[in-house]
């Protein structure tokens, strides 16, 4: 069985390819929401006055509005795109955890929403890292119902009713129409499938233990280190691994693993030309596809976007300068000029736009290209 030859190493490289970097000079940066303040200061107004603290996930719903996981404050922010303004889906702003159906999402209490994602219905799926669950809110009611986790942290279930199950901080969602949910389960080195509809829950990848697979092997039963972020086309599912520091994706045909891009090495560098298994990452939490097939990738602590693109098997950066261009500035510049402060979620419109949760600046910024 194949083993990759190169294996994660102390040492952190940071090498700029200039090849990659170069392939689209275009995008330009803009902050659209937040003001660089983290403290609640409302539940809605306008998109550069109010505070978002810590905005994780991000996602464009079935109305063209940008939907943002705020984790500081525990909400799920709207973001009108067209005329600025801001408001909340879910959460009250205070941190707990309250039962089903007994009060609208809006006035629910959550515990560090990561990430959002839209089922076929229109309805809002949000996964709670702290709660150790993942909800859906009802697109025509505003009620807020669990469909996995028990809200207790552990691992069990497997084969049994989802919501009885136990997570352990599960970081990212994807999910594939109507028929199935997928679960980064972080705290357990897994990924968790939710049948929705037998409800049923179990493991398609990982077995407990924080190491790399054997590549081009099948995922169940093998180790995974640190599924972060999940993205799914047809019958792939794409997976950032942060501790793992690269790209991968699992066929849901074979149910085997494969190493995309990334050395597994931390770094920073976009690599050889048609070789992306050469490039580094370091820490990769969020990822997004757009209608090309291209995956974005938030770099967490490179501070970078960069994207990955099956056509050319190349890696490139977008915006951001690496670890040590850490910090905020940049606005209505260069996206490789600008910088950002651990960015973690990051989402594709149908217009090419790039929005990106800029963490730590507790700001939603824009890469936008004029040729888009």
């Amino acid at each position: 069985m194949l083993r990759l030859s190169y294996v994660v190493t102390s040492a952190i490289v940071f090498v700029a390819a200039s090849w990659a970097s170069a392939a689209d000079p275009g995008y330009t940066v803009t902050t659209i929401a937040g003001n660089g303040k983290a403290a609640d200061n409302g539940a809605e107004g306008k998109a550069l006055e109010i505070n978002i603290g810590q905005p994780f996930g991000l996602e464009i719903g079935p109305d063209g509005a940008l939907y943002i996981a705020e984790v500081e404050n525990h909400r799920v922010r709207r973001l009108d795109l067209q005329k600025g303004m801001l408001s909340t889906i879910a959460g009250s702003g205070k941190k707990g955890y309250e039962a089903d159906g007994l009060i609208k999402a809006r006035e629910t209490a959550a515990n560090e929403p990561y990430e959002i994602r839209f089922d076929p219905a229109g309805n809002l799926l949000v996964v709670e890292m702290q709660n150790h669950v993942v909800r859906r809110v009802y697109r025509s009611t505003n009620v807020i119902a669990t469909i996995a986790g028990s809200g207790q942290p552990g691992f069990s279930g497997d084969g049994g009713h989802p919501i009885s199950a136990t997570l352990r901080q599960p970081h990212s969602i994807a999910i594939d129409g109507d028929k199935h949910l997928y679960i980064a389960d972080i705290g357990n080195h897994r990924i968790r499938r939710v049948d929705l509809q037998s409800s049923k829950i179990e493991t398609i990848a990982g077995n407990g233990q924080a190491q790399l697979p054997m590549w081009d092997q099948p995922a169940l039963g093998q180790p995974l280190k640190g599924p972060r972020a999940l993205a799914i086309s047809g019958q792939t599912l794409w997976i950032a691994l942060r501790e793992g520091n690269l790209l991968c994706k699992l066929d849901l045909t074979t149910g085997k693993i494969h190493a995309v891009a990334g050395s597994g090495a931390k770094g920073f560098s976009d690599g050889e030309k048609a070789k992306p298994l050469t490039a580094t990452f370091n820490g990769p939490k969020g990822i997004a596809l757009d209608a090309k097939g291209r995956v974005y990738i938030a770099d967490t602590e490179n501070h970078a976007i960069r994207r990955y693109d099956p056509a050319t098997q190349s890696v490139e950066t977008l915006a951001g300068g690496g670890p040590t261009a850490r910090g905020f500035g940049g606005d209505d510049g260069p996206g490789l000029q600008a910088k950002f402060d651990r960015p973690h979620g990051v989402a594709v419109g149908t217009d090419g736009a790039v929005y990106v949760g800029d963490s730590n600046n507790h700001r939603v910024r824009m890469l936008k290209s004029p040729d888009k």
